[in-house]
């Protein structure tokens, strides 16, 4: 089974929403998916411009509770995709040992460029990255299941 693991910086926005996302998009794919942040407060729960950008497709992050990034679950992952190329480098910088199998979201999806955080924005900005990481997450999802 293959373990996808989203990673952002408190694991309270873009990554948990990924995770959904793709949870949501590819069930019975036979990918586990799952999420933590660098930065995280291991506990705190989705922001609510994320439950609620997420609540608007039909997804709900009202059982989200933060994690944060360990060896354990790096090690454990098939893939870490990561929001942003400092995540990335982070990542990587932490854990040389699992370096090989961290990408860039958006170099993953055959795009370019950071998802940016929307954490404390409006609804919209929320809405946004929401609909980047759908396009993204179909992507990656469709080119895994081709290999």
């Amino acid at each position: 089974m293959k373990k996808l693991l989203f990673v952002c910086t408190g694991n309270t926005c873009r990554s948990p929403m990924a995770r959904a996302i793709a949870a949501n998009m590819f069930v019975g794919s036979g990918c586990e998916f799952m999420s933590a942040g660098v930065r995280a407060a291991d506990g705190d729960l989705a922001s609510l411009g994320a439950r609620d950008a997420v609540s608007q497709i039909g997804l709900d992050l009202s059982g989200h509770r933060a994690q944060a990034l360990t060896h354990e679950l790096a090690n454990e992952s098939t893939l870490i995709l990561t929001m942003t190329k400092a995540h990335r480098d982070a990542v990587c910088e932490r854990f040389p040992d699992i370096a090989d199998k961290v990408h860039l979201i958006s170099e993953y999806a055959g795009k370019s460029g950071d998802v940016l955080d929307p954490f404390g924005q409006n609804t919209q900005v929320y809405a946004s990255c929401r609909d980047l990481l759908e396009v993204y997450i179909n992507e990656i999802i469709a080119a895994l299941k081709s290999t």
